[in-house]
């Protein structure tokens, strides 16, 4: 398998790409290829499921590529090239196996079969019956709704904010969204309708009540409506005030009492979705388990402030010159995610429940990461927002591959691999050998990166020659690999046998 990195530089081609809705590129081409859904594949990690969607006569390689000239950047992104290159590059040295994707990527939760694990998470992208049944036609397994409740819910305007890299994408995203503005019967008509239009769907319903009873009575209603499992929002940063949200799942009493009331009110699954605002969920965790939780949902947002304007010295999202700490997320906050969920799949009492991961999920590869640190069911907003229900395709057909590549049976079999790799504590690494980075000649353009990361932020053991080649003095190299992060070629690569320290 390619590194993240070597994955990047493969994805740089296209970087100025929009990702655009009905794409010109696609219209454009004279022999219905559709470049546009092989570049979303590209861009999402799937090269392989792009190359194995090429039409069986290829005609790109000779063709004048009007698809470039009908592109909205036009110039700026080489899709014959990127076409010819799945073609003569990857296409030609796959190897052909047989993917059955419905018994690959087959799931439940807490019982209840799942057809894949992806759902949406509670959040503005699972908040109508439109939006929903748009996302299952798409392929979502299930939705967890957005936050049910008695609230009188009013939005600010703006209510987003986000970082972003230097193609524009965002990396990091940061929202003071609140729940469902939508009446509880309201949102139970919903139900009654998805449930009717799509049964084998799982609707996993978010909730949040004002006091004891009134989470024992969501959770009844949301059963009687069609709901499959209930979702405790214990975690919610933008509704703290008066004991709600993220205040109930940093208190474990609190979590424990109404984690036991809702299950009083129902008799479906309960997972209580769980604040990573904290510096351990365990507590929590337990609270919910001795409650009588059947799951575990993290993490939501983490609590943020960001993009302080120099001119105004307001924060974004700025509302008449005010502004609030919000819930950041996006694929910025998947590695705080992984640290908190393999903390629970490693305790042996939490493991025995379901855990429902997210944050930061947009690739296969994201999601593959949640499962072999122990998830069976994953849910995605962030990615949604900002690319839409289509992303779910690449998303089913990278994981269904990689499965089958590997020769697992289901994901069953994938679902907490890693656990074991992680230790809280660094003191169990070995310490007594170096890997060595290589410098790839072929690919090293001589732009003195790697000598400049290890000189002022490493152990000065890189130097350039005459030739502008990088060198190493391998008494001075730890082996930290700083070089290789750096290097803007991806031409550095680590030793494959480690050296005993001097």
């Amino acid at each position: 398998m390619v590194t993240e990195f070597e994955q990047l530089i493969k994805r740089s081609d296209m970087i100025r790409c929009a990702l655009c809705s009905n794409a010109p590129c696609s219209a454009a081409c004279p022999h219905a290829a559709d470049p546009a859904k092989k570049l979303r594949s590209l861009w999402f990690d799937n090269e392989k499921g792009a190359a194995l969607s090429l039409p069986e006569k290829f005609f790109c390689s000779r063709c004048a590529a009007p698809c470039e000239k009908a592109c909205l950047r036009p110039g700026e992104v080489p899709i014959k090239s990127l076409m010819v290159r799945l073609h003569n590059e990857v296409l030609s040295g796959m190897e052909k196996i047989e993917i059955n994707e419905e018994a690959l990527l087959k799931s439940d939760i807490c019982g209840i079969p799942l057809e894949n694990p992806f759902l949406l998470s509670s959040s503005v992208v699972a908040s109508t019956y439109d939006m929903c049944a748009r996302a299952f036609e798409a392929g979502w397994a299930g939705a967890s709704f957005k936050t049910i409740c008695n609230f009188d819910i009013h939005e600010a305007s703006p209510r987003f904010s986000a970082i972003t890299g230097d193609n524009g994408t965002i990396i990091g995203f940061k929202n003071i969204e609140q729940l469902s503005d939508h009446s509880v019967m309201e949102n139970m008509e919903i139900f009654q309708e998805l449930k009717k239009k799509y049964p084998t769907k799982f609707i996993l319903a978010s909730i949040m009540g004002r006091n004891e009873q009134e989470w024992a009575d969501l959770a009844g209603m949301c059963e009687d409506n069609g709901a499959d499992a209930i979702e405790l929002n214990f975690s919610c940063p933008n509704m703290a005030d008066g004991g709600l949200g993220s205040d109930i799942g940093q208190i474990p009493e609190l979590v424990e009492q109404l984690t036991a009331k809702a299950k009083s009110g129902c008799s479906i699954p309960v997972l209580a979705k769980l604040t990573p605002n904290v510096a351990s969920m365990l507590p929590a965790a337990h609270a919910a388990r001795r409650g009588g939780a059947d799951g575990i949902a993290a993490i939501n947002t983490i609590k943020s402030i960001m993009g302080v304007n120099p001119h105004t010295y307001v924060s974004a999202p700025a509302v008449h010159g005010m502004s609030a700490v919000g819930g950041y997320s996006g694929n910025a906050v998947k590695p705080i995610a992984l640290r908190f969920i393999d903390e629970m799949a490693a305790d042996p009492e939490i493991a025995k429940l379901h855990l429902s991961g997210m944050g930061g999920i947009e690739t296969w590869r994201d999601a593959l990461e949640f499962i072999l640190l122990g998830c069976t069911s994953l849910q995605v907003t962030t990615a949604v927002m900002q690319y839409g229900y289509r992303i779910v395709e690449d998303l089913r057909d990278g994981l269904s591959r990689y499965l089958a590549e590997k020769g697992f049976g289901n994901i069953r079999e994938a679902v907490g691999l890693g656990v074991n790799s992680v230790n809280a504590s660094t003191d169990v690494l070995e310490r007594d050998t170096v890997l060595f980075p290589i410098f790839n000649k072929k690919k090293c353009i001589g732009c003195g990166r790697c000598q400049i990361a290890c000189s002022d932020g490493g152990h000065q053991a890189i130097y350039l020659d005459e030739e502008r080649i990088p060198k190493l003095n391998g008494f001075r190299c730890v082996g930290c690999h700083l070089c290789m992060l750096v290097c803007p070629q991806g031409a550095i690569s680590s030793a494959r046998k480690r050296i005993t320290k001097f």
